[in-house]
């Protein structure tokens, strides 16, 4: 629990208008902060505003709401105590069959969105020696087939809050990563969707060599979030990171995040590559081989 010098002080988490995020601001809010919830729309802000609560319309890819943000922080005289950086999308699909946009757009708000509002509110976390939060992923450990635009966010995401670390650590900040496995959220249900979508939009050619991969992707995804934490439990392990005095660097959030993380570490990447295909294998479509799509 926070101490009543806390309960002055901000809270500013992005992504907050379900899921995780929402979870974080309610969980910070109860423990005493006083949270600056990013969200994109109106109806979400209704949602999610409650006592302890400030709902702020947030598009983190958009300079002028990030700078309209980091004005808000400046005018309080309450301290920043940690950024939340938390909003993301999840994009699934082969490297080869994905459009260049969709690259470009899970960059920007999966990593490039990130560090613009972190540098609008490093100043306010200097002022505070607070501390920035980056809710990355077991995508940002290992990069599963079809993961390759939403993990290479995610693990350049791990590699600047490395860097972010080691340079801010001398100036009182903290920088702390958080890696949630599967989540019980709305988002693993619209990533299912979207990666559907784009596979609509697949060459024959490529949906001969990438259809059932696709299928076995979504099922295994569609698994693994079933069984996963609940949104609040993720937020819990968050709100951990957020409060610590002394946190750790890095947090996982989920049993399927702790060992995934640590076979990572353990194996060779021809090991884990044969581990993670018969993970796969026994969701393929009935006639399909569990070996890059193509069909017996």
């Amino acid at each position: 629990m926070t101490t009543s010098s806390e309960t002055r002080k901000l809270i500013v988490v992005t992504g907050a208008s379900t899921g995780m995020g929402a979870s974080a601001a309610r969980e910070l809010a109860r423990q005493g902060f006083h949270v600056l919830a990013g969200v994109r729309r109106d109806r979400d802000a209704d949602a999610i505003r409650s006592t302890g609560i400030e709902p702020v319309i947030l598009d983190i890819t958009k300079s002028e709401q990030v700078e309209a943000l980091a004005t808000r922080v400046a005018s309080d005289p309450r301290a920043l105590h940690a950024l939340v950086n938390n909003a993301g999308v999840q994009v699934n699909a082969p490297v080869e069959a994905l459009p260049m946009a969709e690259w470009r757009r899970v960059f920007e708000v999966n990593l490039f969105g990130h560090i613009a509002v972190t540098q609008a509110l490093l100043p306010a976390l200097l002022r505070s020696k607070g501390r920035v939060i980056n809710i990355s992923s077991v995508g940002g450990k290992i990069a599963m087939a079809t993961y390759g635009a939403y993990a290479g966010a995610k693990f350049a995401l791990e590699a600047v809050s490395d860097s972010l670390r080691r340079e801010v650590a001398p100036l009182g900040v903290q920088v702390v990563v958080v890696e949630p496995g599967g989540v019980r959220t709305e988002m693993a249900a619209r990533g299912i969707a979207t990666a559907n979508h784009l596979a609509a939009q697949m060459t024959p050619d490529q949906d001969d060599r990438y259809g059932s991969l696709v299928q076995a992707n979504n099922k295994l995804m569609a698994s693994g979030t079933a069984s996963g934490l609940t949104a609040d439990a993720a937020a819990r392990v968050i709100a951990k990171a957020v409060t610590t005095h002394r946190p750790r660097t890095r947090y996982t959030a989920g049993r399927d995040a702790a060992l995934i993380t640590r076979l990572a570490r353990m194996l060779s990447d021809r090991t884990l590559d044969r581990v993670l295909a018969a993970n796969l294998r026994r969701h393929y479509p009935k006639g399909a081989v569990g070996r890059g799509g193509l069909h017996e």
